[in-house]
Order: structure tokens, then sequence, then C-alpha cells
């Protein structure tokens, strides 16, 4: 094992020098996070100054500005927290389990079993709330999550990174399919699938909120523990297992934190495009491919995304709104292209 090929999966010491600057962009993506929080709180249809901002939040007295804050943007505001950081850990932890540079929550197929889960509850369980629909969704995830590392580990292959990208392709397919053919069907629960697929922070209560955030924890908490692991895997399986690392242990757990953070993401906000896609590669442009700091960094600037699309969303045809999962996408296809262009794509 040459020291550079150790270096760069991450397991050797960083430089102080290298290390600084890392801590220097997650401190800045953490202000940029602490900036897209207050914008949060005081943009919209009836804007509010930084003073009032505050004054709501340390004493809810409720005047006008307190209820808009803790009634209307504060669930919205925590939902896009949790939503944002769920999503673009998640992209990073399927990158990196596929050595896929362009994996994202829809390639293994769990966003399209969180999307089936909530047809399912809307048309055969006659589910009409949020609250109700997230239940559903994060079980999607979970089952599909679990026929996909399933199938993938019944091949002769077994869970390989190829492998695992052509099942979750397929199940994506099949999920799909079944979706398409219940809303075809059944004109009530396309309206209110509709509402939910294009994807949002709007309308989520607190109760949304606190329902897929212990779910979100412990996606968070499984992938921290994975990402030594995830280091020494974008150098090979051999290679992993010769640094002292059970690689199927490292699989399951990066798998199984993917499949918590994107049901809980999805349930809660929809099928949300390119927060798991560009903000991992951001990141990486950032601080480089060592996967804590890929993860911690992305788990900052995911919601700083997120919250920046609903914001603009807010803004751009008042009184109206338009979700941020269309901002979402309207953003992060230039970004990404711009990463591109400018060689700062970074693979795992």
């Amino acid at each position: 094992m040459t020291t550079v090929a150790v270096q760069s999966a991450g397991l050797e010491t960083s430089p102080p020098r290298r290390d600084r600057r890392r801590l220097a962009v997650a401190v800045g993506a953490l202000a940029l996070l602490g900036l897209a929080v207050l914008a949060s709180f005081a943009i919209g249809s009836k804007p509010l100054s930084p003073a009032q901002v505050w004054h709501a939040l340390v004493a809810a007295d409720g005047s006008e500005a307190s209820i808009i804050i803790w009634e209307l943007r504060m669930p919205r505001t925590a939902i896009g927290l949790v939503v944002g950081a769920a999503l673009a850990v998640s992209g990073v932890l399927l990158q990196a389990l596929t050595r896929n540079p362009l994996a994202e929550p829809r390639i293994m197929g769990i966003s399209a079993g969180a999307s089936l889960g909530v047809v399912v509850a809307i048309a055969v369980f006659g589910v009409g709330t949020l609250a109700g629909y997230v239940w559903f969704g994060i079980a999607g995830a979970l089952v599909a999550g679990l026929l996909v590392f399933g199938i993938a580990n019944r091949t002769r292959d077994g869970a390989n990174p190829v492998t695992l990208a052509l099942v979750g392709v397929a199940m994506d397919a099949s999920f799909g399919a079944i979706v398409v053919a219940l809303l075809s069907i059944d004109a009530r629960t396309f309206e209110e699938y509709r509402f939910w697929v294009v994807g949002g922070i709007a309308g989520r209560d607190a109760t949304v909120a606190a329902q897929v955030v212990p779910f979100a924890l412990v996606g968070l908490m499984l992938a921290a523990v994975a990402a030594r692991g995830l280091d020494a895997l974008a150098l090979g399986d051999d290679v992993a297992r010769g640094l002292g690392h059970r690689v199927g242990l490292v699989r399951l757990s990066g798998g199984a934190a993917a499949v918590l953070l994107i049901g809980a993401g999805v349930a809660a906000a929809g099928p949300i495009a390119f927060v798991g896609l560009a903000v991992p590669h951001l990141a990486r442009a950032l601080v480089g491919t060592d996967h804590r700091w890929t993860l911690l960094v992305s788990g900052l600037l995911g919601p700083v995304l997120l919250l920046a699309a609903d914001i603009i969303g807010r803004l751009i045809a008042p009184p109206g709104e338009i979700p941020a999962g269309i901002v979402t996408a309207l953003i992060g296809a230039p970004l990404l292209v711009i990463m591109v262009r400018r060689a700062r794509v970074v693979t795992s």
C-alpha cells in the first residue's frame, strides 16, 4: 500500500493546513446556514425585520409577527433543515456505495419506493393529510431499500457497486410503473398525489417535522459511523479489507443510513431534485474526498440550497409561491454544469 493511496482515501492524518482550510469551509457553511434560516423567517408575503424575528423567537406574545414565525415559517424552516441535510448526505452515501458520481436518491429505487408508499396511503387507505403520508412514505422507502440490497446480495457478484446500481434502477422503474398505474385509474388519488410529488416544504406543520426527525437523526449517526469505511471502499474492496474494514458491514451501515435519510426526506417534502446530486459534488470541490468532511459540509450546504430555493419560490410570483422542488432543479442544474465545466466534479 503506497502512502499516496492511503492519503487519497483519507486514512492518514491530513496536514494541519488542509485541516484548517476544511474547518474554515465548514464554519463558512454553518454561517451560510444561519443566514438562510434567518432569511426563511424574515422573507415572505409579509416581510419581517431581523428585530421582529428576534423578538418573536424569544418572546412569543401572540403578535402578528409571532404567529407568522411560530405557526407558518418555523415548521417549514425546520422541514427545510431536516430534508436538505438528509438528501445531501444520502447523495454522498449513494455516490460512495455505488462509485457513481451521478448517483442520487432515485438511483437505488428508494425515492420511488417512498412515492409508492404515499400513493398506496391515498388510494388504498384513504389517507388525506401530509402527516399521514409520512409514515407510508418512510415505510415504502425502507421496503425498497431492503429489496434492493436483498436482491443484490443474492446475485453471483453480491452487493457490489454495479449490482446495486442496476438493481436500484430496475426497482425504480418497477415502482414508478405501479405508481403510474394506480394514478391512472383513480382521479382522486392523482389530485392528492400531485401536490406532494412536486416537492416542497410549504404547508408542512410541526407534526411532519417531529415524525421525520428521529429517522433523520439515526441516518446521520449511521452515516458518521460509516465515513471512515467509505474512504477505504474508494480504493476497492480488497484494499479496504486489507486495511481492516469489514466491507459488508460498511455497505450495510451506509446503505441503512441512505435508506433512512431518503425515506425521511422524500416522505416529508416529496421527491426534491438535485439536492442529493449537486451538493455532494460541491462539498468535494471545497473539502476534498475525505468522507468525514464531505458528509459534514454536505449536511450544512444541503439545507442552505433547499431553504434558498424555498425563499426564491416565495419571491418570484407573490402572493403565490413556486414549490421549492421546482426551484432546486432550476438552481441545481446550472450549478452542476458550472462545476463540470470547471472540472471540479470529484468522484469518491
